[in-house]
């Protein structure tokens, strides 16, 4: 059992010592603001202050977590044996940097509370982030911070036993239509056609015509496939389907439509299905209580895991929203048009609410891949580089490697000329190997 020694206990310095410790190290952590404690305590201890006691193993406190609120803080990164890393300490500290205050800042989101122009969608942007203006976009710092930290402890502990981390794999697999063409309806496939004529797409017409008349399948009907190999590979696999009314940016098959709940049942028998709310369930925790409520009607399970449509994320009432909806997991955090680790880190964490400053039940499943940002790198040479990159820094720490993709996006037309040929042979090679 560890023993940090500090001068003052906050909400925030509860909550990001026990995720190190507990959470990323798995081991046991207690605190005190007694020095007559930390001197008895036989094991391992730390001192979190403004300055050590003795010559303990002492790291440098930077006054984040025992602050309220939030503001616009200047931020100075700087480089930590290559790894970028800030708020710096002394030359007493063990660490030259307070990982503690670093990780806090980064796991809670601290910027995206500050002031910030949004997006069309109202999204934080990556390009607003630390991480991205600073080039660690890519890499799962606050991880990489706690394994030095840990190498320093068992310097001076040598004795600390530290159970072996296993890397998780998991592949999230988004459904805002189950069909490119079929189950549509009459209307939907005439207005369709005629768009596409409008706009010159008679390829696509001409596609359309042939599922239509099951002369080929549709393009985005890949369920079958994706069971058959989550369960040949042995790949965690959660489903995400849209539910919620038609509108702009939510033109899944009707809720009403048979055929289409029993496509939702069929795949919750094989894998996890949950929810992808939708666009318009943004900032209505009404519309995304009746969306959860229609999902659990077809599978006839709990749902507690959710995936907001567009990544439409903006804190903390989005979050706020999900816990009042019962909603206990979510797979959001990462961005829609960029590769990286949006909050820092490749392990999953509770959600600290920074205008309530407490942590909320809410586990943040952190997404480092979509299949969207992929598509930047046009062709599929750069993007398994880029998909490699990211799942090699994910496996150094031990970490949890979560990407999403479409049934869309592997469809496309012709079936293999979209990700679905690449998805087969990239989750083929890691799940293989593992």
């Amino acid at each position: 059992m560890f023993l940090v020694y500090t001068h003052k206990i906050t909400p925030r310095f509860t909550y990001i010592m026990k995720h190190v410790f507990t959470q990323m190290l798995g081991v046991q952590v207690v605190f005190t603001t007694k020095v007559e404690d930390f001197i008895a305590h036989e094991g391992p201890k730390i001192t979190y202050c403004k300055q050590a006691l003795q010559n303990e193993f002492h790291i440098k406190s930077n006054e984040l977590l025992f602050e309220q609120g939030f503001d616009d803080i200047e931020i100075t990164v700087q480089n930590w044996e290559e790894v970028p890393c800030f708020f710096p300490t002394s030359e007493k500290s063990v660490l030259p940097f307070d990982i503690f205050a670093a990780s806090f800042y980064l796991l809670s989101r601290y910027e995206e509370y500050v002031p910030h122009v949004k997006d069309e969608h109202g999204r934080f942007p990556a390009k607003e982030s630390l991480a991205y203006k600073h080039g660690f976009l890519e890499i799962p710092v606050v991880d990489v911070w706690v394994a030095r930290l840990k190498q320093a402890i068992l310097r001076r502990f040598p004795d600390a036993l530290f159970p072996k981390k296993q890397l998780k794999i998991l592949s999230v697999i988004d459904v805002p239509c189950a069909y490119t063409f079929k189950k549509k309806g009459l209307v939907r496939s005439i207005g369709g056609s005629i768009t596409d004529i409008l706009n010159f797409k008679f390829k696509r017409v001409l596609e359309r015509y042939k599922v239509l008349f099951k002369i080929t399948p549709d393009p985005s009907d890949n369920f079958e496939k994706l069971l058959w190999f989550r369960n040949k590979y042995h790949l965690d696999t959660i489903f995400f389907f849209l539910v919620g009314d038609y509108g702009t940016y939510d033109k899944n098959i009707s809720i009403n439509n048979k055929s289409f709940k029993e496509l939702i049942k069929s795949v919750a028998d094989y894998s996890i299905v949950s929810l992808m709310a939708s666009y318009n369930s943004f900032k209505n925790i009404d519309v995304l209580r009746e969306e959860r409520k229609r999902l659990i009607n077809i599978i006839n399970q709990p749902i507690k895991r959710v995936r907001l449509r567009f990544a439409r994320l903006e804190l903390p009432q989005t979050y706020k929203d999900l816990v009042d909806a019962d909603f206990t997991e979510d797979y959001t955090m990462g961005y829609q048009y960029f590769v990286g680790f949006r909050a820092g880190t490749c392990t999953p964490f509770r959600f600290y609410d920074l205008s309530l400053e407490m942590q909320t039940i809410l586990k943040v499943n952190p997404i480092c891949i979509q299949d969207d940002a992929l598509k930047a790198y046009g062709n599929s040479d750069k993007a398994e580089v880029i998909f490699y990159k990211l799942y090699d820094s994910v496996k150094k720490v031990n970490g949890y490697f979560i990407t999403v993709f479409s049934n869309e996006s592997m469809g496309n037309y012709g079936n293999e000329r979209g990700f679905r040929k690449f998805y087969l042979k990239v989750y083929k090679k890691i799940c293989t190997e593992n």
